[in-house]
């Protein structure tokens, strides 16, 4: 029987949109905030830590190791074991299921896990022999390369995401509907302060001691006039700006524990949950939209559950294609999920936003409730983590 795999601590930075407040803020660094405030939180002694894993899909020009540079930034030992995950958007969530694996079998009694990106920061590229007199300059964009094309066909993703609303006859009003009812949810959560306790604050400038501390969403203009916005992916389609996320910059983390370290240090942590199963799944690439649908009904049949005994559901909003598809497929109630908005109002920085969800999730759920956080991912995949938040006086005591 495998070990139990507690989570005792997380933290995410606000998300900014690309190119905004945290665009002079290196990955790494938005990485170390949140580790060393997840660490914080978890209460966990730090030479009990033997293992990183951060998820980050636009490595170019973060330097090597990314993952062992934002562990050692954050305070831990520099014989930390760090490995950086790139599962394109699912990196984050599958990050913290490598940290699971190793507590189950026994391997660790402490992990970290997360997810970090600064899409501001992704370099172009100029293939090596490049010629300098050359007239015709061939400059690659590394952010649509390798993080927003379907490498299979050389599709864009929103153009992937065109056929499964083609395919299962989701049209441009209800991408719309879903896309202005996430804004009111996600604006309404920000003025209720919701978000407060999961975020750390970023100290964007050390000289003027600038900060910032909250969710970056979209001006209200643009979601008064959805229905006049044109489609990115030809003049027929159904995807816009405005009922698709935006990119940008973000990090999140959490500290994973066996049971014997959550009950000797964590009883009265403010996060306690309970990682019941996960898993993963893929479809063809250009299908994508429809992988976490495959992914729930995989971690539900693992959990030996059904999806009526699911509280709360976090389904990134890579699109809105990819929510309102996962809800007819599998009969979801649309007010358990993402019941406090998600990436179309607050931007999907790709490597963290699978963490991210999942810090939110662990945040909105009351005692012993199940939810799931599942996010799709470039390739075609998905990646699920079914939780069960917890009492401390529920773990047993340590002997």
């Amino acid at each position: 029987m495998m070990n139990p795999v507690y989570i005792v601590g997380a933290a995410r930075t606000p998300t900014a949109r690309i190119n905004t407040q945290l665009d002079s803020v290196p990955s790494t660094t938005l990485g170390a905030i949140v580790i060393r405030e997840a660490l914080r939180r978890s209460q966990v002694p730090l030479d009990l830590f033997s293992d990183v894993y951060m998820g980050q899909v636009l490595q170019a020009g973060a330097g090597q190791a990314p993952a062992k540079q934002a562990a050692m930034q954050a305070g831990l030992s520099p014989d930390i074991e760090a490995t950086t995950i790139n599962k394109v958007c699912a990196s984050g969530l599958k990050a913290i299921t490598f940290a699971a694996q190793n507590i189950q079998l026994g391997y660790a009694v402490a992990q970290v896990a997360g997810g970090m990106e600064s899409m501001s920061n992704v370099p172009e590229y100029l293939k090596k022999g490049y010629d300098a007199n050359c007239e015709e300059k061939q400059v690659i964009d590394g952010l649509s390369l390798d993080g927003l094309t379907n490498s299979s066909d050389g599709r864009s993703m929103g153009a992937c995401a065109e056929v499964v609303a083609q395919q299962m006859g989701i049209s441009r009003e209800d991408q719309d509907d879903y896309a202005f009812g996430a804004y009111n949810r996600a604006s309404r959560a920000q003025q209720n302060n919701v978000f407060q306790e999961e975020i750390t604050p970023v100290l964007v400038d050390a000289g003027t001691a600038e900060i910032f501390d909250t969710d970056s969403l979209p001006h209200e203009s643009l979601f008064s006039r959805l229905q006049s916005l044109k489609p990115v992916f030809g003049p027929d389609g159904t995807v816009t700006a405005g009922n698709a996320c935006p990119l940008s910059d973000g990090a999140a983390a959490v500290v994973l524990v066996d049971a014997l370290v959550a009950g000797q240090f964590c009883r009265e942590n403010r996060v306690l949950a309970k990682i019941v199963a996960y898993a993963d799944a893929s479809v063809a690439p250009h299908e994508f939209a429809l992988a976490p649908t495959k992914a729930i009904q995989l971690v539900l049949e693992r959990a030996q559950m059904c999806a009526e005994q699911i509280s709360l559901w976090e389904i990134n909003e890579a699109f809105a294609i990819v929510v309102i598809a996962s809800q007819q497929l599998l009969g979801l109630d649309p007010d358990i999920v993402n019941v406090n908005g998600g990436a179309i109002a607050f931007g999907h920085p790709l490597g963290s936003s699978g963490c991210r969800l999942l810090v939110s999730l662990l945040h909105q759920l009351a005692h012993d409730q199940y939810g799931i956080a599942v996010i799709c991912n470039g390739g075609g995949g998905a990646t699920a983590v079914l939780i069960q938040r917890v009492q401390g006086d529920s773990l047993g005591v340590p002997t």
